[in-house]
């Protein structure tokens, strides 16, 4: 399995940049996230993290995310169950979710997620 590299590239605005690391398990997702055909962008994404905890290593999945769309939010929800059933079947997850201390509604988002995923997610100020 390789390491999962998207969007490197600054120029690309409405995709978020990318860095999932075979070895170390963390995976960053940063930037802002409101392209057309969503689901184009994150299947990979999804993909190799199925793949990943089939492995039953440690992940770190680190979020920062500054904006994101209705349709993105689908695939951040999905990702976020992903890894709540790897967790309750024993798997070892962190996450953690970066937000600005002046940005009460990604906190609001955060809090939403948690609830709606029930996963333990980490709200930490960046």
């Amino acid at each position: 399995m390789e390491n999962l590299i998207l969007n490197n590239h600054p120029d690309q605005i409405y995709y978020p940049i990318i860095s999932f690391n075979y070895q170390t398990g963390i995976c960053d997702i940063s930037g802002e996230s409101y392209m057309e055909e969503t689901y184009k962008f994150y299947d990979p994404i999804i993909s190799w993290l199925k793949e990943f905890i089939l492995e039953n290593k440690t992940l770190e999945f680190n979020i920062k995310l500054t904006y994101f769309n209705t349709s993105s939010s689908r695939f951040i929800s999905e990702i976020l169950e992903i890894l709540k059933k790897y967790k309750d079947k024993g798997g070892d997850v962190k996450v953690n979710w970066y937000y600005k201390n002046n940005d009460p509604d990604i906190l609001n988002e955060i809090n939403d997620f948690i609830e709606e995923t029930e996963m333990d997610i980490n709200a930490l100020v960046f």
